[in-house]
């Protein structure tokens, strides 16, 4: 009973914070849009600016509601999200949500395994590193820390481009597709051919902060006085990473890995745009430029349920990986 009564307690809090959340994203991002100074009515026309007279750019301000004050368009716009509808794209023509499933399934490729290759790599490289704490190799994969945690993404994937694409040309330079290949055409390994470039730009940057965090706890642990006592009574080094170290560094790695999420999904802007990669962070960036207010609060939106769905898989999977763990705890930290 009491477990059931600290399940129900968590979803609600849960639930509440992420009402609040949503809310407080959805506000301010639509403040900040209808303050810009871009004018979503001549960034929708385009060079055809001058053709068109007044009375048709009043026209088209009723057509997407941009003639009514900004508080009435808020109110509209969240009216219409409560009965789930996210309104239309002015950039595509779309229904925001139409627009935001299809993009989102193009990037959610290249999140996977950008997520997967930070988290696997970036904990195997922190152990190694604080393992051999001092030595050359740790020197090395700091030095690969330390340069890809201080390096905008655009840059690493300007230069990766650069080098395989461009001198070594092993891989496409844009695109998730070769170009003129109807969708439905496109093979494997075509798809995962220009699909490996893009996810491994935004991996080399997720796997420096993860390892210079890993490395880091290793080497506390490795310091404490349990583990000095273990390894006077003559446990080998790797023994006790295996059985004392990694369950001290799976949690930490495991926040960073879920809190990565909104990093990976920040940098697939620019990789995208790097890489012509059709994707949602492509389309923000179109959104953006054009003033697309629906499309870019909705993605906004959905951004910060993506993330914050990511974080709460994390709390629940605390108990699962440590059983000593209670949900008690897991909630108590993420409150503070």
């Amino acid at each position: 009973m009491d477990m059931q009564l600290t399940i129900l307690t968590f979803t609600a809090q849960k639930l509440l914070r992420l009402g609040l959340l949503l809310l407080a994203v959805a506000i301010f991002t639509f403040v900040l849009l209808s303050l810009s100074p871009i004018d979503p009515v001549q960034a929708y026309i385009g060079a055809d600016m001058m053709r068109i007279s007044p009375e048709q750019q009043q026209l088209i301000a009723e057509r997407w509601g941009l003639d009514q004050p900004m508080a009435v368009r808020f109110w509209d716009w969240l009216g219409q999200l409560l009965q789930g509808n996210w309104g239309t794209s002015m950039v595509f023509n779309q229904p925001v949500g139409e627009v935001i499933a299809k993009r989102f399934w193009v990037s959610v490729q290249m999140l996977a395994i950008a997520w997967l290759l930070s988290g696997t790599l970036g904990l195997g490289l922190g152990i190694l590193a604080g393992a051999l704490a001092g030595s050359w190799i740790d020197r090395v994969i700091r030095l690969y820390a330390y340069t890809m945690a201080s390096s905008p993404t655009f840059w690493a994937a300007l230069l990766l481009l650069i080098i395989f694409s461009v001198s070594l040309r092993v891989t496409p330079i844009c695109c998730a597709a070769p170009p003129g290949v109807l969708a439905g055409d496109v093979t494997l390994w075509q798809h995962l051919h220009h699909l490996l470039l893009p996810a491994i730009t935004l991996s080399i940057i997720g796997i420096a902060n993860i390892a210079l965090h890993t490395r880091q706890k290793l080497i506390d642990v490795l310091h404490s006085d349990y583990i000095l006592f273990a390894r006077a009574q003559g446990e080998p080094l790797w023994g006790i990473i295996r059985y004392h170290g990694f369950r001290n560094l799976i949690l930490p790695a495991l926040t960073l890995q879920f809190a990565s999420l909104s990093e990976l999904f920040g940098g697939s802007v620019l990789v995208e745009q790097v890489f012509a990669y059709p994707g949602l962070g492509e389309a923000t960036v179109q959104a953006a430029l054009r003033s697309d207010i629906p499309l870019l609060v909705g993605i906004v939106f959905f951004s910060a349920l993506f993330v914050y769905t990511g974080n709460t898989i994390a709390d629940l999977a605390y108990p699962i990986v440590d059983p000593r763990i209670r949900l008690e705890s897991s909630l108590g930290s993420s409150q503070s």
